[in-house]
């Protein structure tokens, strides 16, 4: 894992571990993600696949030595009688030895490497940060189902609660049998709509669960004072932030670098190399026997030799043109990706500032609209008690005030989330935002249905 990964470790043994944990809270939930989220997992092996094209760029530019050896068995005899027996071996080994004087295209294809693993890194960097980004974001689509649930089950206690009433009412010939339809109709529709809340926080609990490996059926909720503040400094200063530490584009830098190099190593293709060869050789020739039962010469013979080799390229079919002109296309597109890169990111970052600072008034305006909804409530059921008010009324003004608590409760988890977000695209967020967040959940778990 990366630095940032165990940065984190580090973070979480330091705060999960002085705290017992009641139920599940989002510093917990991301440490069992950190361990078994398979997209990191994913991403990290493929890291640890691109950093070993470093090695491979540097083997190029290291010694290589080679050990060859050979054994040869020779016989004789008269035509029509041939036989391995009687015979002569001779044997052999050489030591070889190749070092690299000048090769300016290996060196370059080197620095390449190092340039891409560079970014590699960052890439993986961004994937950590964005396990942050998806863990909090389930996490708080389960509070958000969690308060939508509640909400739900209370509209359909009261709405029930109404149906009976008004039932109770028609019998003793207070009202009229259509209010009875009216009250049994909403009844039935907030029922169908607590149904489907329960579904619908079913399957945040999986999507929480597909990232950890792990069900977490108590989880902690957020503080009611938990507070909401506009973003500090302007728009410009966080975009300028973002060109200067966004994980994406400074890896795109790196990617764009690497290839600049790479074009620089393809036109380097058709210079002389150099090199250094040096050998150690070991012959031992066995003797033999003529027709005349004379002995022949047999012994073993050694031998060095060093050499400086240059090997000049001079035409290879258009091979090395063909790689140059590719490099300098991929120069180009990689400049382009920059580009888009640079210019998306400034438009990400606009948004999100711009959403914080929404969300912050929404909140606001969504409390109020709390409020509202309860006092119109209560005035609408006191005129419906006289006889000014009739059972439309009373229904649609219950509705509104279970509306703007759910409004309330999905604009508070949304600046949460963009606040997170507007760091990443920044490229500021940290395992220390988690442990602030943390701080503002409760202690006592919920427990799912």
């Amino acid at each position: 894992m990366g630095r940032f990964t165990q940065r984190l470790g580090l973070l979480l043994c330091l705060s999960v571990g002085s705290t017992p944990v009641l139920a599940d809270d989002l510093v917990s939930i991301l440490d069992l993600a950190m361990q078994n989220d398979p997209t990191l997992k994913q991403a990290e092996a493929q890291y640890q696949s691109r950093h070993t094209l470093l090695e491979q760029g540097r083997a190029l530019l290291m010694p290589s030595v080679a050990l060859q050896g050979s054994t040869t068995r020779q016989t004789t005899g008269l035509a029509g009688n041939m036989s391995f027996r009687p015979g002569q071996n001779s044997h052999g080994y050489r030591l070889n030895l190749t070092q690299a004087l000048f090769n300016l295209s290996a060196w370059y294809s080197y620095q390449s490497a190092r340039q891409s693993d560079q970014a590699g890194a960052i890439a993986f960097a961004a994937q950590e940060q964005n396990l942050i980004i998806r863990v909090a974001t389930a996490y708080f689509n389960v509070l958000r189902a969690l308060d939508d649930l509640d909400t739900r089950r209370q509209e359909e206690e009261a709405a029930q609660r109404q149906f009976e009433q008004t039932r109770q009412r028609e019998e003793v010939g207070l009202i009229a049998i259509t209010e009875v339809y009216e009250s049994q109709a909403a009844y039935d529709l907030s029922r169908n709509n607590t149904i489907i809340a329960e579904d619908t926080l079913s399957s945040r609990y999986e999507a929480l669960e597909a990232i950890t490996g792990q069900p977490h059926p108590n989880v902690e909720v957020l503080r009611e004072d938990f507070p909401i503040v506009n973003p500090e400094g302007t728009m410009e200063s966080w975009t300028q932030q973002a060109m200067d530490s966004n994980l994406a584009l400074t890896a795109a830098r790196y990617n764009l670098e690497a290839q600049r190099i790479n074009l620089k190593a393809r036109k380097a293709d058709h210079l002389p190399t150099i090199a250094l060869q040096g050998g150690y050789n070991h012959n031992v020739t066995a003797g033999s026997q003529s027709a005349d039962g004379t002995s022949r010469f047999a012994g073993a013979i050694d031998g060095t030799t060093l050499a400086v080799s240059i090997n000049i390229p001079l035409y290879s079919g258009g091979g090395v043109q063909a790689r140059r002109r590719a490099a300098e296309y991929d120069v180009v597109a990689q400049q382009e990706a920059l580009n888009l890169t640079r210019r998306q990111t400034t438009q990400d970052v606009r948004n999100i500032f711009r959403r914080v600072n929404t969300d912050v008034l929404v909140i606001s305006q969504r409390q109020q609209a709390i409020t509202s909804a309860q006092s119109a409530l209560e005035a609408i059921e006191v005129g419906y008690e006289v006889g000014t008010r009739n059972i439309v009324d009373v229904l649609q003004a219950r509705q509104q005030l279970f509306v703007a608590l759910r409004n309330y409760s999905d604009a508070k988890y949304n600046y949460v989330i963009d606040t997170l977000a507007l760091k990443q695209q920044t490229g500021l967020l940290t395992p220390q935002d988690i442990l602030d967040l943390n701080q503002w959940l409760e202690t006592e778990p919920v427990t799912a249905p």
